[in-house]
């Protein structure tokens, strides 16, 4: 049996890894190496563009949940992280080069994976295929899968946030100290902002010049990814609320600032920072001189710039079934933030999914469709249910049924959403082969 994967993202690749360890021969077509996207920088597979961030591991959090059922079922991808983590808090947060090359090092080990660098045009394969290709899709491809599905696809606006160089930072201007204290202090850099500082920041952020963008109109921004120049013009004090909250933040002597900017580790040196929240697409220029207003920052050297990025995205619920292949032809799948699953664990989840089901459908086997208490499940339902406005989904537990019993704790009840959730995967598991 061999079933070829279009794309080396995290969708992918964890596609990849699940029929590889089943035994099926795999021909992964990766467009970088002979072509490029706007956004990557490399040609390594799994390569994380964004946030170097996968979100908290907590049991009261969904991506904790998430990350759980994954666990379960044997997810590569999670334990590459977790091999490459870099401290956090309580989020699982890598060194991006050595992530991709623990990635890269596990599917290499199969002599039944073959990688060929190669721009895919059509959906014309001989054997089953799964469309992994990402929100930075090819245009040629874009348009074949256009083309296919005969619907129309839907687009919408990413955006990245700055790293800075560790050693351009002004720590006499800023303090280490985690959220509520939790994990270690020098997890994540705080850059405080007085109020005087904090309305000036604001005045010139909601001013300053953007960069271009031609394909598609503003109304498509995702909130999950808001900009933070977009979000400062909803309000004078909305970025309080937002990126810049000090809600759990105290400095050396105990007080709270008015406004804090956190700054994340980007590898494990500690020799870069990102701009925790700051996805941004203001102009490179605007970007030095606008952040460059944050006292900590204000002789900042910007090793990568926020910038801007297309992301796709099929109208699923008409076009998928819950296991992520296309009603129309069998043999064809697709995985990752093309479906509108949002975040980089639910598009590690979408390639697990999408895998076990066209290994399943190949075998002659049942659709695995699992347990409606379950991230997993859920993100399956959001996929493969129609509905008038389709947007992506990231994982969270207001998708999941109510627990039966009332539990007014808010921390608690989400524990016992956790709770339910992995006992109902063990028991869903221990049930059924897939």
């Amino acid at each position: 049996m061999r079933i070829d994967v279009v794309g080396g993202g995290l969708a992918g690749c964890e596609a990849a890894y699940q029929l590889l360890k089943r035994g099926v021969e795999v021909v992964m077509y990766e467009l970088r190496g002979v072509g490029s996207t706007p956004c990557h920088k490399t040609d390594r597979l799994a390569e994380l563009v964004c946030s170097n961030s996968l979100k908290s591991e907590a049991e009261d959090t969904a991506s904790g949940l998430l990350k759980a059922e994954l666990d379960m079922l044997d997810c590569m991808l999670l334990k590459a992280a977790r091999e490459s983590s870099v401290p956090a808090g309580g989020a699982l947060a890598v060194d991006r080069e050595v992530f991709s090359s623990k990635v890269e090092e596990c599917l290499n080990s199969f002599d039944n994976f073959r990688l060929e660098r190669k721009e895919i045009t059509s959906l014309d394969f001989e054997n089953s295929a799964i469309i992994a290709s990402g929100p930075l899709t090819s245009d040629a491809l874009a348009d074949a899968i256009a083309a296919r599905l005969g619907a129309e696809y839907l687009g919408f606006y990413d955006a990245v946030a700055p790293i800075v160089d560790a050693e351009s930072i002004d720590y006499d201007k800023a303090f280490f100290a985690s959220r509520y204290d939790k994990g270690d202090p020098t997890d994540y850099l705080n850059c405080p902002l007085d109020k005087e500082e904090y309305e000036l920041f604001v005045t010139e952020l909601v001013n300053a010049k953007t960069a271009l963008l031609h394909e598609f109109d503003k109304r498509e921004i995702f909130e999950a990814c808001m900009p933070v120049e977009v979000m400062a013009k909803r309000g004078e004090d909305t970025l309080r609320y937002g990126p810049m909250r000090p809600v759990g933040i105290r400095d050396k002597d105990g007080n709270r600032p008015y406004a804090v900017v956190q700054l994340r580790k980007e590898n494990s040196q500690g020799t870069m920072y990102n701009l925790v929240g700051f996805q941004t697409n203001l102009t490179f220029g605007e970007q030095k001189r606008v952040f460059g207003l944050i006292p900590a920052l204000a002789n900042a050297e910007f090793l990568r710039y926020g910038v801007m990025h297309r992301n796709t995205f099929i109208n699923a619920p008409e076009l998928l079934t819950r296991g992520f292949i296309l009603k129309s032809d069998g043999k064809i799948a697709f995985a990752g933030q093309m479906t509108g699953v949002e975040g980089y664990v639910e598009s590690i989840a979408s390639g697990l999914i999408s895998a076990i089901n066209m290994y399943a459908k190949e075998s002659g086997r049942e659709e695995v469709v699992f347990p409606e208490t379950t991230i997993c499940g859920q993100l399956q339902r959001h996929v493969g249910t129609k509905c008038e406005d389709y947007q992506p989904m990231n994982a969270n537990f207001g998708l999941l049924p109510p627990v039966g019993e009332r539990i007014r704790d808010k921390k608690l009840r989400k524990v016992a959403y956790y709770k339910r959730g992995v006992e109902d995967m063990k028991r869903f598991l221990d049930s059924r082969e897939i």
